[in-house]
């Protein structure tokens, strides 16, 4: 007991110093060397070695997002995730028991690891956080291989779960903020899979059996881009992913070789352009008025990521040094808080301007946002602008990768959105070279303001112009 203490002690002093900076990288910061292979199964591994403590993070992306869900299925994808870690089947010996939520956790916590998935638009992703210690880390690989290839999908568990969601779904329904993005993601999307909404109804058809199927349909060696960063060399990272993966390959059929089973996925559509303007106004008796206006921006492998990337800081996402922040917030007083955003994945995420405003000041506010929103696509920014925005994001971007945790995402998103290995390397170098031409160039390539969706919940009723109800 005194050990297991120990390991406990040892490993929560190592993730708190993981957490705060671990990857210690200055203005001076050398490359990151990202190595990359296949192994025979058909998974793609990517290393960074990092020697800073004797840890490692390992995380799995397969393609088994919420955009593969069935549209009356929503949120398959992420409740197939979360369900995973709520127990796990017997193993082939009496040294792998069947375990429950309880037990597993404990397990957990005994390693002084951690192990858990969760589901975005796009990809179902685990993480596995351990120690390096040999001894430590093999039992941490195996208890996580387990729990990716037999989780037991209990029944009263998905039914406890279940009930606790449709409750927060009800309760979550009574407020504005989840009205108008429900209204603005049917806008902008339309049918399309990012703009499916998980529902009462939809939680209500899914059943564990069809978790079940998701889990051994889709996560398969042979689609899983795996991302290791930490303590831990080429052949230690090889021998690890093999052993995660292992039992996913005997589960599902798969040999040491990809088979039929790993027939290309069927292709999900890009999301539509939007063809004209729309606007929707929703009456809500509250304090302040919700306004967003957007489109479909862009996909995250696009040739404009930087120039909109950083175009973007300068329009609305800055805070208090943005474009709208001044027109709406300083020179008018408008509005405390107004942004912009790209959100880019595997298809075109919502381009989104949000702002909260007195329900008497919204169709102003609105008015003074859709006008900084033009000027900019016209016009771009100033050299000042452009000057300052660089100064703070190239001089920030240590801070994007001062832990392994912040190097994982970082590495993770190389290897799921094939960007080049030396994209880390270069980014200060391609946010650098910029010119207000280029940025201006890449905005009215993307953005169309006469073409926008808009919604506004609560705010004084107003004829929009050009734009139909």
């Amino acid at each position: 007991m005194n050990v297991m203490k120990t390991i406990k002690n040892i490993a929560s002093y190592a993730l708190s110093i993981s957490a705060t900076g671990l990857f210690l990288i200055n203005s001076a910061w050398a490359a990151i060397p990202i190595e990359h292979w296949t192994q025979a199964s058909g998974a793609q591994v990517f290393l960074v070695q990092s020697a800073a403590i004797p840890m490692v993070d390992v995380q799995l992306d397969f393609d088994a997002g919420s955009r593969r869900d069935p549209v009356d299925h929503a949120g398959l994808a992420s409740v197939t995730a979360a369900m995973m870690s709520k127990g796990i089947q017997a193993g082939g010996s009496p040294a792998e028991p069947a375990m429950d939520e309880n037990a597993l956790g404990e397990a957990w916590a005994d390693l002084g690891a951690s192990f858990g998935g969760h589901a975005t638009s796009d990809r179902m992703s685990f993480a596995l956080r351990s120690l390096t210690y040999p001894d430590l880390l093999a039992q941490a690989v195996q208890l996580a291989a387990r729990q990716l290839a037999q989780p037991s999908f209990p029944v009263d568990v998905w039914q406890r779960e279940r009930e606790a969601m449709q409750a927060s779904i009800r309760e979550a329904n009574t407020r504005p903020a989840t009205l108008a993005d429900r209204a603005f993601n049917q806008a902008v999307y339309g049918p399309h899979p990012y703009g499916y909404e998980v529902t009462q109804e939809s939680l209500a058809h899914i059943d564990v059996a069809q978790m079940a199927a998701l889990q051994r349909q889709s996560l398969l060696p042979c689609r899983a881009k795996v991302t290791v960063v930490g303590a831990v060399d080429r052949a230690q990272a090889d021998g690890l992913v093999t052993s995660l993966l292992s039992r996913l390959a005997a589960a599902s059929g798969v040999g040491a070789t990809p088979t039929q089973a790993c027939l290309v996925l069927p292709a999900v559509p890009e999301v539509a352009p939007l063809q004209h303007a729309s606007e929707v106004r929703i009456p809500f008796d509250s304090a302040q008025a919700h306004v967003l206006m957007g489109q479909p921006g862009f996909k995250r492998d696009d040739p404009d990521y930087f120039a909109l990337t950083v175009g973007n800081y300068i329009l609305g996402g800055g805070g208090f040094v943005s474009r709208l922040t001044h027109e709406v917030r300083e020179k008018r007083g408008l509005s405390y808080s107004v942004y912009s955003y790209f959100s880019p994945a595997l298809h075109a995420g919502a381009f989104t301007v949000g702002l909260q405003t007195r329900p008497d000041q919204a169709n102003q506010a609105l008015d003074v946002a859709r006008d900084v929103l033009a000027r900019f696509v016209t016009d771009g920014p100033t050299e000042a602008e452009l000057k300052a925005a660089k100064d703070h994001l190239m001089g920030g971007f240590a801070l994007r990768i001062d832990s392994n945790r912040k190097l994982l995402d970082n590495v993770a998103n190389i290897a799921w959105n094939q960007l080049p290995l030396d994209y880390l390397d270069t980014w200060t170098q391609q946010v650098d070279k910029l010119t207000t031409a280029q940025i201006r160039a890449a905005f009215q390539r993307k953005l169309q303001p006469q073409s926008m969706a808009t919604v506004v919940l609560g705010g004084t009723p107003a004829q929009p112009s050009g734009a139909t109800d």
